[in-house]
């Protein structure tokens, strides 16, 4: 048996609640915890933002890459676009899907999440059709084979559970129904559609395991099942179906607002909300230290309001062991009371054991971002 070294204890002039009703003569708080939000933590009251650095060297600093800009992405199969952040427990792609797939892909490594940045397209699969719109999350679980036929251009954020299945986090005393109802869940179905594409012509099977592809042919297209039954399918939710946890008196952490698990590493989606409107509540992220995890956020719609300069399509990647949190223009804002409502929806991909950057990062890297924070003279 462990537990944490953990019990309460106050030193100083502190505030009575985290988020919340901060003394006067220090209106920065700064969060230290572990475990990614559920262990223990202690909250820094500051006279000077946390972030508030003159000068940054070294490799751990907070990065900003703009995938707008990578060309290499359209690629006849996903398995062929580069790695942008991975470990040994999950793997960050994007790729841009064009044409009609004319062969299949089946992930053997682990499950797949696919995010729809852009576009619209027929995806079939082994379990039938189903016809994925901008916005959407899709899981497909490992070994299933699949192809897709774009209807417009599509742009797919995809991030692979290594070894592990993407999962339903625990939703506690908000209940099952809470962030989303399951019933929004929607499955591939054995529609005409799917019963179209039968064939006895020659297909192949692209199946990536330990990185590498194997190309199976089959004298026939291996799509033909007729029916199933069980409780493993791959699932389809629109962001526009998460009604995320609010709080008018507190600010809720990220953790508040996870969507998938996996073994080591957590998916997020922040979607439009009311700002807190308590006078005495914290009304912008807090300044953290996510000692325990690496922290990825990838725009894909709206207004970002805690970042400046970041568009849609951009990716902010914030390494475990430095302090981060709003920029100064944000944290101002939630001062003075401007904003009401935010206007922002991005996914986050929060990691326990290190990423690993792709070289084809540094080809779209803003290494001014860090100094975003840069303390004013």
């Amino acid at each position: 048996m462990r537990r944490w070294i953990s019990f309460p204890k106050q030193v100083g002039i502190a505030s009575k609640q985290a988020h919340a009703d901060f003394p006067e003569q220090a209106i920065y708080e700064r969060e230290v915890g572990r475990s990614g939000f559920f262990g223990p933590a202690t909250h820094f009251h500051h006279r000077h933002a946390p972030t508030d650095w003159s000068s940054w060297e070294g490799e751990l600093r907070p990065r900003n890459f703009d995938l707008n800009q990578l060309t290499e992405l359209a690629t006849e199969s996903p398995w062929q676009v580069p790695l942008l952040l991975h470990n040994a427990q999950c793997k960050f792609r994007m790729w841009h899907c064009h044409e009609a797939m004319t062969f299949l892909v089946r992930n053997a490594d682990g499950d797949d999440l696919l995010f729809i940045h852009e576009g619209r397209g027929e995806l079939f699969c082994d379990y039938g059709h189903i016809t994925l719109e901008k916005g959407d999350y899709f899981v497909v679980p490992r070994s299933t084979s699949w192809r897709l036929e774009p209807l417009e251009p599509m742009q797919i954020l995809m991030i692979e559970a290594t070894n592990s299945a993407y999962q339903l986090p625990e939703k506690g005393i908000v209940g099952n129904h809470a962030i989303f109802d399951p019933a929004c869940l929607e499955t591939p179905l054995i529609d005409d559609a799917f019963k179209a594409q039968y064939s006895e012509e020659p297909w192949q099977v692209l199946v990536k395991r330990h990185g590498e592809i194997s190309c199976i042919t089959y004298p026939f297209n291996p799509l033909d099942a007729i029916g199933w039954h069980g409780d493993l399918a791959p699932v389809r939710i629109n962001w526009r179906d998460i009604r995320p946890l609010m709080s008018h008196r507190y600010h809720l952490p990220p953790s508040a607002h996870t969507t998938f698990v996996a073994d080591g590493f957590v998916v997020c989606t922040f979607v439009p909300r009311p700002i807190e409107s308590d006078p005495g509540a914290l009304k912008v992220p807090f300044y953290h230290n996510n000692d325990d995890y690496d922290e990825v956020l990838f725009y894909h719609e709206g207004d970002f309001f805690s970042r400046d300069n970041i568009d849609r399509g951009m990716v902010t990647f914030h390494p475990a062991g430095f302090t981060h949190g709003p920029h100064p223009k944000a944290f101002q804002a939630g001062l003075e009371y401007r904003k009401k409502f935010t206007d922002e929806v991005a996914v986050m991909l929060d990691t326990r054991h290190a990423l690993t950057m792709g070289d084809v990062c540094a080809t779209v890297e803003n290494h001014d971002y860090v100094n975003s924070w840069k303390a004013k003279p």
